[in-house]
Parts: C-alpha cells; structure tokens; sequence
C-alpha cells in the first residue's frame, strides 16, 4: 500500500528526506541511469522482502475454482434481484428483435437529421423528373417512331443511374458496422434489414415519383403506364441491389463506383437498341438473356407498339434487323 511506501523505502536502506517529495524520489530510484539510480538495489530487495508473499498469495488463488462466464451473469443478476429473469448466455446480449428495433430506431432518426439524405433520394429524382419531363414534352402525342424509343432508353437509363451516388455512403455505413458487430453489438443481419426498411421506401418513392412526372409530361396514353411503371421500378430495384451488393464488398468508395462501372455498361449496352441481337457477336449474344435492360424495353415496346401476342413478330422486326 502507498501509506506503507515510505517505511518500506527506508527499510531498503533509502529514507524519505523531511523536505523531500516522495514521488519524486521515488522516480529518481527507479529510473535506470539517473543520478541516484537505485533500480538494481530495488529490484533485489523486492525479490527477498515481497515476492516470495505474493508468490504465495497467487498459489492460493489459483487452487480456488471461481466463477464462470455464465456464473458472474447469474450472480449479477442475482445482485440486481433479476434472478432466472432474462438470462441470456450467447453472443448477443439481446434477441434479434431488440437488435432491429434499436438499430431501425437509429436509422429513422439519422436519416431524419440528415436532410440531405431524403433530399438524394426523394428531391433529386423529382428535379430531375422535371428537367427531363420538360425536354421530352408532349412526345406521347404523336406515332410511335424512333422519339418514343430514345425517351424510354433514357427514362431507363435514369432510373438505372438513380442509386449510383448513394455507393460511397452505404460504404462508410458499412464501414461503421463492421467495428460494432465485431464487438457483438448486434447481428448483420439486423443492420442489413433495418437500412433495407427505411432506405429502399425512400428510394421507391424517388423512383416512382420521378417516373411519372416524366410520364406526365411526356402525354403518352394511361393503358401504358402500368407496363412502364412497373419495368422502370423493377429496373431500379434490380441495379439498387446490383449496387449494394458491389458497396458490400468493395474497400472503399471510389473502388466500388470502378467495380459496378462495367455491369451498368454492359446492361446499357446490351439493350436492344444500340447493341441488337443481329449486330452483337455470336459469343456474346448470351448477355440478352441477362441484360434486364433488353428485357424492359422489349415488353414496353410490346405494348406501345401494340404487338402483345406477337412477340417473334416483334423480335424479327426491331430486334433483329436486317444489316447491309
């Protein structure tokens, strides 16, 4: 004890001057190579005069069984008067419905004080609805030709790009995650549902709202819009998870836009439209049967073009055109 320390320095033949800071002597004692290193002197004395005590002491401990993990828990709920009440022995100190709870909980409140992140996804969709709506207005009036086929590549293409800004941010956030399911904090999965329950709503509604401004503007008929409603939102939950799943595994997030590049090109690509069935290589016509794209815009141009039921017609003549 530090009330016996003086007596003790003493004893070893070093006396605490009257005027003299203890702690300071202390210090210049122990430390090798100061003016009145003492430290080998110090050292000595402590294996003849303590060590064999503690020595002792710590072969006596060790002969006694303690508690285990299980047993501190009981006896601490024992203490708290919560005995057999809620026990539980696992990894996680809570049932995964507590877990989501609080973590949903978290991610309403974050996403609530964070203006920016309802603005991404739910402003900027209909802004740009706005801006694109207005640049293709009224084209639903008239026949059906190369205009309508440019705007739904575009409005495809759009709602395909729509969650590509958000990589860097599920980046970091899984980042974050990472350190707190390392310490057991709670499941991955229970993160993974609670992002998915309050980004996707918010996401779909950006997505859908987006889409029919642009319908709106565009006049085209009602029948259509349940078909391109439907494929531009099926679409964009297709290239959403496309992009999660890159954000899920990518370093960082200038590495995860470089990884998910090559899947957005190739589907944008193998559409239909700029690259046909007629025109791509023989070996690479497999990447149809794949491109979500090419399957979007072959049921809309179904319907506009009023060849429902016709599908082999429709794939011989815009499909696969003939080439000189």
């Amino acid at each position: 004890p530090m009330a016996q320390a003086s007596s003790y320095m003493a004893a070893c033949g070093y006396p605490i001057p009257v005027q003299a800071n203890p702690t300071d002597l202390y210090l210049d004692l122990l430390t090798p190579g100061a003016e009145f290193d003492a430290s080998d002197a110090l050292v000595a004395a402590f294996a003849q005069r303590q060590k064999p005590d503690i020595d002792l002491v710590v072969r006596e401990a060790c002969t006694v069984i303690g508690h285990t993990t299980k047993g501190m828990l009981m006896a601490a709920r024992e203490l708290q008067g919560l005995e057999g009440k809620g026990v539980r022995f696992g990894a996680y100190s809570v049932p995964f419905y507590v877990q989501l709870r609080t973590l949903l909980s978290r991610k309403v409140r974050i996403t609530l004080r964070n203006p920016a992140a309802i603005g991404m996804q739910i402003m900027m969709p209909m802004i740009t609805g706005v801006v694109v709506g207005a640049i293709f207005q009224g084209i639903g009036k008239i026949d059906f030709g190369i205009p309508q086929v440019l705007f739904i590549f575009i409005l495809l293409t759009i709602l395909s790009l729509q969650s590509l800004p958000l990589m860097p941010a599920l980046v970091e956030e899984r980042t974050f995650m990472k350190h707190e399911t390392s310490e057991r904090l709670y499941m991955e999965s229970a993160h993974i549902l609670a992002t998915m329950l309050v980004t996707v709503p918010l996401s779909l509604i950006g997505a859908a709202s987006q889409t029919l401004i642009i319908y709106a503007f565009a006049g085209l008929p009602s029948e259509f819009l349940p078909t391109i409603l439907g494929w531009t939102l099926l679409l964009f939950f297709m290239f959403d998870a496309l992009f999660q799943c890159v954000a899920a595994v990518a370093p960082d997030g200038e590495q995860a836009m470089t990884m998910a590049t090559p899947w957005l090109v190739v589907f944008m690509l193998f559409n239909g439209l700029i690259v046909t069935k007629a025109t791509a290589p023989v070996y690479l016509r497999w990447v149809f049967e794949i491109s979500p794209t090419s399957y979007a815009m072959q049921s809309i141009f179904l319907t506009m073009t009023g060849f429902r039921g016709r599908e082999q017609s429709l794939n011989q003549e815009l499909w696969l055109p003939a080439w000189p």
